[in-house]
C-alpha cells in the first residue's frame, strides 16, 4: 500500500519528535527534560507531542517498537515444522545479522541505552513490558498445544523462553555499556544464542512445533 501525503508527514513528524526528544534525555536525563521542553526543541505543541506519545516513556519505548506482543507475535508467525523455542532463537539470530537497533547494535546507541539505564521509569517500563511478553506467550502456547487452563507447562516454557529473551538484551546491553564496539557486540551476541541452543533440552526445543495443519482437513 503506497504512503500517503498525510501518512508521511505524520511518520516525519513522530520520527523528529522522538529524535529530538532521544537527544534532549541523553544530553541532560530523562527524568530532567519535561514534555514542554521537547514540545519547544521540536517546533511543536504540547498537545501534539501527546498526540503522537501518549506518554513520556513512550518517546523512547514507542508500543510499535516495543510491544508486549514481540514474542507472541513470534511464535504465531513460525513455519510449519518449527518449534516455538527455535522461533525465537531463530528472530533474534536475525536481528543479530542485520544489526537490528533493538538490540543495541547499531552505531551510536551506547549513550541511548546509558541514559535509559539511569532512568528508573524506564527500567520499570522494561520489566513490566517483559511480564506483559511473557504472559502473552503463555497465552499462545496454551492455545496451540489444547492445553488446559490447569495445565502449567505453557507458563513454564513461556517464562523460561521470556527469561532468555530478557537475558539477552541484558548480556548486550551490559556489554555495550562497557564501550564494546557493535560488530564485536554481534558476535558476543552470537555465541550467546548459541550458548542458550546448547543449553536448551530436546523438551524445550521440541516443544509446541508447528503442525502442517492443512494435511488433516
Amino acid at each position: 500500500m503506497v504512503e500517503g501525503l498525510r501518512e508521511r508527514k505524520k511518520r516525519r513528524t513522530r520520527q523528529h519528535i522522538s529524535q529530538v526528544a532521544t537527544s534532549l534525555f541523553v544530553q541532560r536525563g530523562f527524568d530532567q527534560v519535561t514534555i514542554a521542553e521537547v514540545a519547544a526543541a521540536a517546533e511543536v505543541s504540547v498537545n501534539t507531542v501527546y498526540n503522537y506519545f501518549p506518554t513520556k516513556e513512550d518517546l523512547v519505548l514507542p508500543p510499535e517498537e516495543a510491544s508486549p506482543q514481540r514474542l507472541a507475535d513470534i511464535v504465531r508467525a513460525r513455519p510449519v515444522g518449527q518449534s516455538a523455542a527455535a522461533a525465537v532463537l531463530a528472530q533474534l539470530r536475525a536481528e543479530v545479522a542485520r544489526r537490528d537497533r533493538k538490540l543495541g547494535l547499531s552505531p551510536g546507541f551506547g549513550p541511548v541505552l546509558a541514559m535509559m539505564r539511569a532512568a528508573p521509569t524506564l527500567l520499570a517500563r522494561l520489566e513490566d513490558l517483559g511480564g506483559q511478553m511473557t504472559e502473552a506467550l503463555a497465552a499462545v502456547l496454551a492455545e496451540e498445544t489444547g492445553a488446559d487452563a490447569q495445565d502449567p507447562l505453557p507458563r513454564v516454557v513461556a517464562h523460561q523462553l521470556g527469561g532468555l529473551h530478557s537475558l539477552v538484551y541484558a548480556e548486550l546491553g551490559a556489554r555495550l555499556a562497557e564501550g564494546v564496539e557493535p560488530e564485536e557486540l554481534a558476535e558476543a551476541a552470537s555465541r550467546l544464542l548459541d550458548a542458550i541452543e546448547h543449553a536448551l533440552g530436546d523438551n524445550m526445543l521440541t516443544y509446541a512445533i508447528r503442525e502442517d495443519r492443512t494435511c488433516s482437513e
